[in-house]
């Protein structure tokens, strides 16, 4: 029995394709690759560290402000966040002896910029799959709606009202088909640039906090101090 109801779902799957032309055809194509990109884009933000990973580098900024180098980088041994990422840079380009001011901050920009190209990656995709959607499910509308009229202008006075509704509402198909797509895909691009945004405006904190301590007089030592915690990974 649950071998013969899936095979009349998928013929009803096939024939709801087959109703709607080359258009929903595309636009199954497109469904398919929204939820792979909703799927695969969650899963790097995760291992980005969006969601985690914020207490080690409260912690290392702690010691940070109170001038203890080597504790606050030993916090962020080993992390892979983006913001124990970026902590780290920004820590290390500000205890360089042979940087200034200027040159760490643009070391931290430059890392910082990476960062969030990283977690960047895909959005394009579901705005265009966001714009398309839609379109292509107006097309096939169209396209419809023509063979629909061509079909009653053929029949001429013999033209039954129940074959044009027919012929309509399987060409509106595709508009529905379309904006069911072009929803979610909307609904998880704004939620992702969300994230994104909010990572920005927490490195943009971070590397302020950094760089807010001035530098001291010993300087090279304690970047001295930030090598053995660094070589002791």
């Amino acid at each position: 029995m649950e071998f013969m109801s899936l095979n009349d779902t998928l013929s009803s799957v096939l024939d709801f394709l087959n109703i709607g032309g080359p258009s929903i055809w595309a636009i199954a194509a497109l469904s398919v690759i929204t939820l792979a990109l909703i799927l695969w884009k969650a899963w790097d933000l995760l291992t980005l560290g969006a969601w985690n990973g914020a207490h080690h580098v409260h912690k290392a900024m702690d010691d940070w402000a109170r001038g203890d180098v080597a504790p606050a980088l030993a916090q962020l041994k080993g992390r892979r966040t983006i913001r124990a990422r970026l902590t780290r840079t920004a820590m290390e380009a500000h205890g360089n002896p042979e940087f200034d001011d200027d040159a760490a901050r643009q070391e931290t920009v430059r890392v910082a910029k990476t960062l969030l190209a990283r977690g960047r990656t895909g959005l394009r995709a579901l705005e265009l799959i966001a714009t398309i959607a839609p379109l292509l499910g107006l097309l096939g509308t169209v396209l419809g709606m023509i063979s629909a009229f061509q079909a009653l202008q053929e029949a001429g006075a013999r033209a039954d009202p129940a074959t044009l509704a027919g012929g309509i509402w399987e060409a509106l198909l595709t508009t529905a088909a379309g904006m069911a797509v072009a929803i979610p895909a909307s609904m998880a691009l704004t939620w992702f640039e969300s994230v994104n945004d909010r990572l920005r405006r927490q490195l943009e904190d971070i590397a302020t906090r950094v760089f807010l301590r001035r530098r001291a007089p010993d300087a090279p030592e304690m970047t001295e101090q930030a090598a053995d915690a660094l070589a002791a990974e």
